[in-house]
């Protein structure tokens, strides 16, 4: 056996504890960008909000993309290291991340072309489009990194290594929260460029937690080496890949894709309406964070033991975590539900948007359980 597979023994539950914990930290970290990008533009006005709150549905839908991807290569390196073939980890790794790039680089370049059109359709007002324009641009130059973040996560995954995942994450985070207001409203004499600031931050983020990613790969076992694709067998690979990254993606991609339709209809009502909608479903996404952190943990646990054929094992560790998925998410709701009101006042004070954000989350919430 592996010693790479260092989750095929000791307890269960407490490797999806270890393994989720670090995830946490780091899928917070990531989320929380999102909060903060929407109090900053908040504070510039209704519209500037209105308009990340129309792009972020059509983000998270890509973001399932790279969340699939992510799922299938850390099963197919977590199941060959389960099954101690070091080599074809190896082999698996690289080639998913190979991959993540390449469907990045088409993501990028369909965002691109269909922009207008498409937020044209979903209902924009046109003092909001222009706005939209400005955060697209830079943000689908940085759609491929996204991407191959997602890869490094899950090739690290698969190895169980969660505590360099998070501080790729974290890293990505803090660099944010500190552009976030330079780029956005300006500060200490610096201007700020809006909404596309937000986009700038995390253009600029992205690009330093890639570069940190893969230093970190790099110390494990399964480096970044493209040179062992050429041995052959890829087609193989990407059939072992995409058996769980295909369902994975369609599932992580339902809710955001029902969102981008969803803000479609909102917007008859509008820039108000979508601000409320999208700022609440931001604070959503940051309250599931522990559900997130654990679907990505989950994933190595499982992998490893059922690649080493001990199945009751793997079991073990879907059940346990269905059960904390059930009560966690009844917790979750009734806090959104009692405490929505003092949650919309972070996001300006606009009595309308407020009304809307309340509306909003007294019905979803309860999706969550």
């Amino acid at each position: 056996m592996s010693q790479s597979a260092k989750l095929t023994t000791g307890s269960i539950n407490g490797h999806l504890v270890s393994q989720t914990l670090p995830a946490i930290i780091g899928v917070a970290a990531m989320v929380s960008v999102g909060i903060v990008d929407a109090y900053f533009l908040g504070q510039l006005g209704t519209d500037e909000l209105a308009a990340i709150s129309f792009v972020s549905p059509v983000i998270m839908s890509i973001t399932s993309l790279g969340i699939g991807v992510m799922a299938g290569i850390s099963s197919v390196v977590s199941r060959s290291l389960g099954a101690g073939n070091v080599e074809e980890a190896h082999r698996r790794a690289n080639f998913g991340m190979a991959m993540a790039a390449a469907i990045g680089i088409a993501f990028a370049i369909v965002f691109f072309l269909v922009r207008r059109p498409l937020f044209a359709a979903l209902g924009a007002e046109p003092d909001v489009l222009p706005l939209i324009d400005e955060y697209v641009l830079p943000v689908a130059v940085g759609v491929p990194l996204m991407l191959v973040m997602m890869g490094l996560n899950g090739v690290m995954r698969g190895q169980g290594e969660a505590k360099k995942t998070s501080a790729i994450n974290i890293l990505y985070a803090v660099i944010n929260w500190i552009l976030d207001p330079f780029l956005i409203t300006g500060a200490f004499g610096i201007g700020g460029f809006g909404v596309a600031g937000a986009a700038y931050a995390t253009l600029i983020a992205w690009g330093i937690a890639f570069v940190f990613g893969v230093y970190l790969l790099n110390t494990t076992d399964l480096p970044m080496r493209f040179g062992v694709l050429r041995d052959g067998g890829n087609k193989g690979v990407l059939r072992s890949i995409m058996k769980v990254a295909a369902p994975a993606s369609m599932a992580n991609a339902i809710n955001p894709i029902a969102l981008t339709v969803l803000t479609g209809l909102v917007a008859v009502e509008g820039a108000a309406a979508v601000a409320g909608f999208g700022a609440g479903g931001r604070l959503q996404a940051f309250m599931l964070v522990p559900l997130l952190a654990l679907s990505g943990a989950i994933g190595a646990v499982v992998g490893q033991n059922w690649g080493a054929e001990q199945y009751d094992r793997a079991r073990q560790a879907w059940i346990s975590a269905s059960l904390f998925c059930v009560g966690y998410g009844l917790l979750v709701a009734l806090i959104l539900v009692v405490a929505r009101d003092w949650f919309a006042g972070f996001f300006g004070e606009d009595p309308r948007m407020i009304e809307e954000f309340g509306n909003y989350l007294a019905i979803s919430a309860w999706g969550y359980t």
